[in-house]
């Protein structure tokens, strides 16, 4: 195989590595798992800067050079090195965080394909490491700035990787609302979702025991490094097993997949499946639990204009977010028949570490963020720990029973949100997306998007509870 050959296989070989490694940081790093949100994925954060800072400059020195006599050894080191890393990351992976399949699959090709380039570019240096010592610059042509590109870009997640492991080495730990009450024991399903896995770590840091249904235990039991008991079916559990309280979290996401009829299916009986086998549950065990704490959201007030200031007391709209939530709640009602006191939280946007917000702020990041629509619709949002915050005291106190519209005293609209993210990333805010062009591509989906509902917690601001975010700025501050 001629020197011309070897070298244009492997440029091939680098281009396809950079766009499958771009593709994992995006997909899987940022809005699959938002590592750069994660405690315990402080060390993979730090072992990805490193390697991805020494990517950069290796896309960067490919693109434009030619490695002659000890410079051919100078770079095989760095590829070792790189190679090290890579080794010790699949190490604290495993260790830290369950893989998904497509980030394990990926994580494969990724490693056959950098075997072969690493392999092809090793039988290059060794042909240049015979001439005398020098730095020859080349011209790919356009593959040389396509390399040169990805080295800015990998470069940059490095920082961000690095940056993003020094702010959670700072960051003060939240407030766990779990560690002044008795000892629960918490029956949690969607334990593994993004307000599910916040709670369940919280209840077990402060002492409580914890079941979890999830179609996935042995995923689970990893995800809580076994201090969980998961379980896939009721069926699994003792007629003597006590609970002191269920937290029905359980249902597929709502944004995501078109709401084709079947897609509506699926979401609704995600949702009524699970509830209906803790009512069966619930039926039999010789012991019931005091509280049910059952999940819905805003949404069954369905699309209502911007003025009209909506309570737990306002009537539900139409559509189907407002059929969704309906027969959630009208399903899980029926365990007060059995004289268990139920609390139902009828949740707005979390903001959080992971959820819905890293996906809403990667258009801002890239300098894209703006209006959707007219802008003038109504977000009505809540901090994740606050939500954790109101379930803390769902548990223990007994005069909390019915619906909450748990979202934060501060509604904001859409182009609101838009401009306070903008200040805090220090982005431009000028892209406007018309509600057509949304409604289109979405379908009816796209009232998430481009319609809201001004909900008020009334019955939270009744209780005297204290927000710990009560602003949307305070709420970004703290995340963004």
């Amino acid at each position: 195989m001629t020197e011309i050959a070897i070298l244009d296989i492997a440029i091939a070989l680098l281009i396809a590595q950079g766009l499958m490694g771009a593709f994992d940081t995006l997909y899987h790093h940022e809005m699959t798992v938002a590592l750069p949100q994660r405690h315990n994925a402080r060390l993979e954060l730090v072992i990805h800067a490193v390697r991805a800072i020494l990517y950069g400059a290796l896309f960067a020195g490919i693109a434009h050079l030619q490695f002659h006599g000890l410079w051919a050894w100078v770079l095989a080191a760095v590829v070792l090195i790189e190679v090290g890393l890579t080794l010790w990351d699949f190490i604290v992976e495993d260790n830290s965080r369950k893989l998904p399949i497509t980030e394990r699959v990926l994580h494969t090709v990724l490693a056959i394909n950098g075997g072969a380039l690493f392999g092809l570019y090793g039988v290059q240096l060794a042909q240049w490491a015979s001439l005398p010592t020098a730095l020859v610059a080349i011209d790919l042509g356009w593959r040389g700035w396509v390399l040169s590109l990805f080295a800015v870009g990998v470069a940059a997640s490095g920082v961000r990787d690095g940056l993003a492991a020094l702010r959670l080495a700072r960051q003060v730990p939240a407030l766990n609302p779990f560690t002044q009450m008795p000892h629960q024991r918490v029956l949690v399903t969607g334990g593994t979702g993004f307000i599910g896995e916040a709670l369940v770590q919280q209840l077990l840091d402060a002492g409580h025991q914890v079941t979890v249904l999830t179609r996935q235990p042995l995923n689970a039991a990893f995800l809580f490094a076994g201090r969980a008991r998961c379980i896939y079916t009721l069926n699994h559990l003792h007629p003597d097993d006590t609970f002191d309280a269920v937290v029905n979290l359980a249902g597929a996401r709502v944004v995501g997949m078109p709401w084709t009829q079947r897609q509506k299916k699926r979401l609704l009986d995600s949702r009524l499946h699970t509830t209906d086998q803790l009512l069966q549950w619930a039926q039999r065990t010789q012991h019931k639990p005091t509280v049910w704490i059952q999940a819905s959201g805003i949404g069954v007030y369905g699309v209502r204009s911007p003025e009209e200031t909506l309570t737990e007391q306002s009537a539900p709209g139409q559509g189907f977010m407002t059929e969704l939530c309906m027969q959630w709640e009208q399903a899980a009602a029926q365990a007060t028949m059995l004289g268990i006191r139920q609390v139902v939280l009828r949740l707005g946007m979390v903001l959080g570490p992971g959820g819905a917000l890293p996906p809403m702020l990667l258009p801002h990041r890239l300098g894209l963020g703006g209006r959707l629509g007219s802008g003038q619709q109504v977000m009505a949002w809540i901090h994740r720990e606050d939500v954790l915050a109101i379930i803390a005291q769902a548990l223990v106190r007994p005069d909390m029973q019915g619906a909450y519209n748990t979202v934060a005293p501060e509604c904001v609209t859409q182009s609101t949100f838009a401009t306070t993210v903008g200040q805090l990333l220090h982005r431009p805010v000028w892209l406007h997306i018309p509600a057509t062009a949304i409604r289109w591509l979405a379908g009816e989906m796209a009232q998430i998007f481009v319609d809201g509902q001004k909900a008020v917690p009334q019955r939270l601001l009744d209780a005297h509870f204290k927000w710990r975010y009560p602003t949307l700025r305070a709420a970004l501050q703290n995340l963004v």
